[in-house]
């Protein structure tokens, strides 16, 4: 004989023997569908759940994929440009990147310029102070947590099982921590333009710490793709929403930062094989470090992480570029914003309304000016982010500082020659996934 048990009614993504009243608080939504407390407790996005295995080595490959055999390109490079066109597609980008003039510049590192007319005028505005690096949130000031789920393509959290995989539909738990979502940004530099964010529930402010710098090592490392690259811009270094936040996109040539020679100068301590080497940039126009190598991806993200914790606590602003899949760090601390607050940059520069963020600073120029576009020259380039670095004096005393602080040791010196072979600059190379007409190269 059929029979049929009595169970109680689920009513949200939470446990079964929640309280009444806690499921009713949990179900409370604003009717937008949105990221905040309101509305992603009770949703169901896509999952991607990365390998976060301690015994990761930096210089191994780990290619994300849903199944047993994965392909060439990564499962999460596939699934990110995918759900990313998919948003385009469905007009939630403010315009269209693709239709933006890029060009080489020519010369001995190749900077990249972009022609964005307006993207200043349809990108939200600074709100908050730029001369302290460190300020509290501030929920009455834009935020992630007002982005529409629609604009998530998907979550991205350590799995529990040291594999990846992919859960097109998954419940947030939001008892077992704050979700971190991968989103559109809505105002791209670039294809395949997206924001990581951090716990987003839980309301960070933007400063990095070990766990967030490491979900972003790990985001590098899983795309597997060099031409894929994460960004961080710290409070006084132009990031524009105090919300913790990395940002990522496709460029398929080399950043000019990415080919300067370096000069190892610092190294963690410990077996030569597993040190974290420190080297500073040569014949550059920004002072900055790179760091490199490590045991664990966790020893790399340590050592960068303790250096950012000091320069955050002491009021210096900062530049994180993320390359070669998570393997190399660039930590750029700048001056820009304070030199411009102090009246001491050319009106020439301060014309173009180039904000020198980490892109920037790497070597890839988004121009707002036609002017400007058909007029960049190296020269431009270098004149703009000379004025970003630190002086010679001011960057050998931070240097200081971030060697106690990630407590490295002298090195002796040794210079790389210049793109260290990552990458052939005798012609632009282009990655087989990423549309031709992305980039076009006078």
């Amino acid at each position: 004989m059929l029979t049929i048990k009595r169970v109680p009614t689920v009513v949200s993504n939470y446990q079964e023997n929640a309280s009444s009243d806690d499921l009713k608080a949990k179900a409370e939504s604003c009717g937008r569908n949105c990221l905040g407390k309101c509305c992603l407790p009770v949703s169901k996005l896509p999952l991607y759940a990365y390998n976060n295995a301690e015994h990761e080595r930096v210089e191994e490959d780990i290619h994300g994929c849903c199944d047993e055999q994965c392909p060439p390109m990564s499962f999460l490079n596939n699934l990110l440009l995918g759900q990313w066109e998919d948003r385009m597609s469905r007009g939630l980008f403010r315009y269209d990147v693709t239709s933006c003039e890029t060009k080489v510049i020519s010369g001995k590192f190749g900077f990249i310029a972009q022609l964005n007319e307006g993207r200043h005028l349809k990108k939200r505005p600074t709100e908050f102070r730029i001369d302290k690096v460190l300020q509290p949130f501030d929920e009455k000031k834009f935020n992630f947590t007002k982005v529409g789920q629609e604009e998530v393509l998907f979550r991205f959290e350590p799995s529990k099982d040291n594999k990846s995989h992919y859960f097109p539909s998954s419940p947030v738990d939001s008892e077992e921590g704050s979700p971190s979502v991968i989103a559109i940004n809505v105002s791209p530099i670039e294809y395949g333009h997206v924001l990581l964010i951090p716990r987003v529930l839980d309301c960070l402010p933007q400063k990095i710490d070990g766990d967030s710098l490491s979900l972003a090592l790990h985001l590098a490392k899983e795309a597997s793709d060099p031409f894929f690259r994460v960004g961080y811009n710290s409070l006084g270094a132009f990031a524009t929403i105090n919300h913790l936040h990395f940002q990522a996109y496709y460029l398929s040539v080399p950043f000019p930062i990415e080919k300067a020679p370096t000069c190892r100068t610092m190294s963690s301590k410990g077996a030569y094989e597993t040190r974290v080497v420190v080297s500073e940039l040569l014949d550059y126009p920004v002072r900055g470090l790179v760091f490199e190598g490590g045991c664990k991806l966790r020893d790399l993200c340590d050592a960068v992480a303790s250096s950012c914790i000091f320069l955050q606590s002491n009021n210096i602003p900062f530049n994180i570029l993320i390359s070669d899949c998570g393997k190399r760090i660039f930590l750029l601390p700048q001056c820009y914003a304070e030199k411009q607050a102090r009246g001491e940059v050319n009106q020439e520069l301060l014309d173009t309304q180039v904000n020198p963020a980490v892109w920037e600073i790497s070597g890839h120029m988004v121009l707002k000016r036609r002017k400007d576009y058909d007029e960049a020259s190296k020269q431009y380039a270098w004149r703009l982010l000379a004025e970003v670095s630190l002086s010679e004096e001011r960057f050998q005393e931070v240097k200081s500082y971030v060697r106690e602080a990630a407590n490295l040791q002298p090195e002796e010196e040794y210079i790389s020659s210049m793109g260290d072979g990552r990458y052939d600059s005798a012609k632009p190379q282009v990655a087989s996934h990423l549309p031709q007409d992305c980039l076009v190269l006078h």
